[in-house]
């Protein structure tokens, strides 16, 4: 009794692991489709920051 048991939990767990793994291929290939990540500009982080007083207006960096 004990080793059918154990069959089966281990095929349950299999079964598991496939699905997982055909879900992450899944969202990757969804998220892939949105096209290229392109970083925000850094000019209106930049106004962002000094909006919310976190940096000075310092033309050399953002310290």
């Amino acid at each position: 009794m004990n080793f059918d048991r154990s069959k089966f939990i281990a095929v349950l767990t299999g079964i598991f692991s496939l699905l997982l793994g055909f879900l992450y291929l899944a969202m990757v290939q969804i998220l892939d489709m949105r096209g290229e990540m392109v970083p925000a500009p850094l000019g209106l982080v930049r106004l962002e920051l000094v909006r919310l007083g976190l940096v000075g207006l310092d033309l050399v960096g953002l310290g």
